[in-house]
């Protein structure tokens, strides 16, 4: 277990963490400025570096990036950034915070686990196992904690949502809530995150190649002799 933990924290793992999680941190800020759907929900391109995240670094790192994705919306929601967030998180406070957190984490490190699965049959395949199994189920965790927090829904939708007034519950949240921004989230996913993982593997390849080449020209080189 130690073995595992110290081989995780590799110089290596550590400056992929970084910078994934600055582009959690980044791409979740700037796609809170995007609203789309009848509710103002927000385009979660955030779900992309936490599967990468999952794919090149494992579960582990699947899960602390879906961390950071779900803290940054919590703060979105304090600040007041996210209006949706700000008024459930008012609302509905435990169960807020327990959905925006979970859904991320689970989705993360879900998809590093079938993908270290799947990838010993077929790699190409646990990729875009990965790239679906994280808007997934991130959208799934949500429907759930929503349902959990149908009294804020239906407070919500009574005063910003008129015409889904007296709807059934999980028509609201489908249809009001989840319908669009899952679409696009799912293609953006399935899309972006195959690519993205391509171009990783190759620029790291090219590093390595390049690694070794200069450490066998040192090691080649003879030393000099003593007088």
């Amino acid at each position: 277990m130690e073995k595992k933990v110290k081989d995780f924290f590799s110089a290596r793992n550590i400056a992929y963490l970084a910078v994934l999680s600055a582009l959690v941190i980044v791409l979740q800020l700037w796609g809170s400025a995007i609203q789309i759907g009848l509710a103002g929900l927000n385009l979660s391109f955030v779900l992309i570096p936490i599967t990468l995240g999952a794919i090149i670094l494992g579960p582990f790192a699947g899960l602390i990036l879906g961390f950071i994705f779900g803290f940054v919306v919590l703060m979105t929601g304090v600040t007041g950034t996210n209006f949706f967030t700000a008024y459930v998180l008012n609302d509905s406070p435990f169960f807020t915070v327990i959905t925006v957190l979970l859904k991320g984490m689970i989705a993360g490190f879900t998809a590093g686990v079938l993908f270290r699965l799947v990838s010993k049959k077929n790699k190409y395949a646990a990729v875009f196992i990965a790239s679906a199994v994280v808007p997934l189920l991130n959208t799934g965790i949500f429907i759930l904690g929503a349902l959990c927090m149908s009294g804020s829904l239906n407070s919500f939708v009574a005063s910003y949502m008129p015409d889904f007034v007296g709807r059934n519950i999980m028509y609201i949240i489908i249809v009001g809530f989840v319908t669009v921004n899952f679409f696009i989230e799912f293609a953006i996913n399935l899309i972006c995150a195959p690519a993205l993982n391509i171009v990783n593997n190759a620029v790291e390849k090219q590093f390595v190649k390049k690694y070794k080449k200069h450490k066998l020209t040192n090691n080649s080189q003879p030393e000099k002799e003593e007088i």
